[in-house]
């Protein structure tokens, strides 16, 4: 059976039709819970809605089950494992065991590595990392230092949590020098305030968002980027997440909507890596200077550094950059060009 479009998820969840049941399920991010099509609880803002196909994605997204419709359904050994994975996500910050996580689940702690994967495809040790990655992102976001957000998200220390991101923040980079070899990257372009836009990404998430004048020439940008990898053009059917992805960013854009949280498949070096996860803390409406970085990120010497990093930002606007200017308060670079730049920061400074 083909994947539903956007469009056809967004019309089960308004007429709240039950035949969709077990096709999809949305997840509502205010309220941070998960739902089936037919759930009877208060509409919610479509803009607020994100879909998924299966309840293992909607759970490693972060959402829980809606106690109203219960998408779980009634199997004790899926709502053991959601324990769990609930346990992990309230804990996150402390070391723990199989052993102890399966006392929650009634399991040996092979047998609960084994069934734990089986669901959520990853390993409690791989999820429990994950958790502590959205925690961290999450306290930047709300204005928390960069050093009071590695610790309070569970990291011991500044150099492990930069050698997190470059783990999961990106493909391989054994794939990544190969060109891509072997990736699968579904891409979309879209017209928006800025010009014509392309979004790209693997199974893992966002490899790319470029601007430009010309959707052939962005894709030619895509294409010298990943040159072994193989590339298809999305449809709702094929890539619901990204038209999701893409539609969400455009309305950033054009209408002033929240910047979307989407996951990332990008690579650097580990000193791009470090730049660019600080870029995250910098407040929409506020600049900082390329040396204001480097001092942040206790490289006061790297200015010129911190510029090339900027510069090399795959995902314009998911990742910040525009906000970094020269110290004299000039714009400065910008690979999408300074008037885009301008026109963001302008935007930014107007929703304040």
């Amino acid at each position: 059976m083909s994947k539903l479009s956007e469009n056809e998820m967004q019309n089960a969840v308004l007429q709240r039709d039950g035949s969709f049941d077990g096709q999809f399920y949305y997840g509502v991010v205010t309220t941070g819970v998960f739902c089936l099509p037919s759930c009877s609880t208060k509409a919610a803002n479509p803009k607020n809605i994100r879909f998924f196909f299966d309840i293992e994605s909607a759970i490693q997204a972060g959402f829980r089950p809606c106690k109203r419709c219960n998408p779980a359904g009634q199997n004790e050994r899926t709502h053991q494992l959601i324990d769990v994975a609930r346990y992990i996500e309230t804990h996150a910050e402390d070391k723990m065991t199989l052993t102890q996580l399966g006392v929650i689940a009634e399991l040996s702690p092979s047998r609960l590595q084994r069934v734990f994967k089986a669901m959520f495809g990853v390993s409690p040790k791989h999820y429990q990392d994950a958790v502590r990655m959205r925690k961290f992102k999450q306290s930047l976001k709300k204005g928390e230092g960069v050093t009071d957000a590695i610790y309070s998200s569970g990291y011991g220390s500044i150099s492990r949590v930069y050698g997190e991101v470059t783990r999961n923040m990106g493909m391989t980079p054994k794939t990544y020098r190969a060109g891509g070899k072997g990736e699968i990257i579904h891409y979309a372009c879209r017209k928006t305030a800025l010009g014509d836009m392309i979004m790209a990404a693997t199974n893992k998430g966002v490899c790319s968002v470029q601007f430009g004048d010309e959707k052939s020439s962005l894709l030619s940008l895509l294409c010298d980027e990943f040159p072994e990898a193989q590339f298809v053009i999305s449809a709702a059917r094929d890539a619901p997440e990204l038209d999701s992805w893409i539609a969400a960013l455009d309305k950033h854009i054009s209408q002033g909507a929240p910047r979307p949280d989407v996951p990332l498949d990008i690579r650097g070096t580990a000193f791009q890596i470090k730049v660019w996860q600080f870029l995250l803390s910098i407040k929409e409406g506020d600049v900082m200077s390329y040396s204001e970085v480097a001092e942040h990120i206790d490289n006061p010497k790297a200015t010129r550094a911190v510029g090339t990093a900027c510069g090399k930002n795959p995902v314009g606007i998911l990742i910040p950059c525009h906000r970094v200017l020269r110290s004299d308060g000039s714009l400065g670079g910008y690979r999408w060009g300074l008037e885009r730049k301008r026109a963001i920061l302008d935007m930014e400074k107007a929703k304040r």
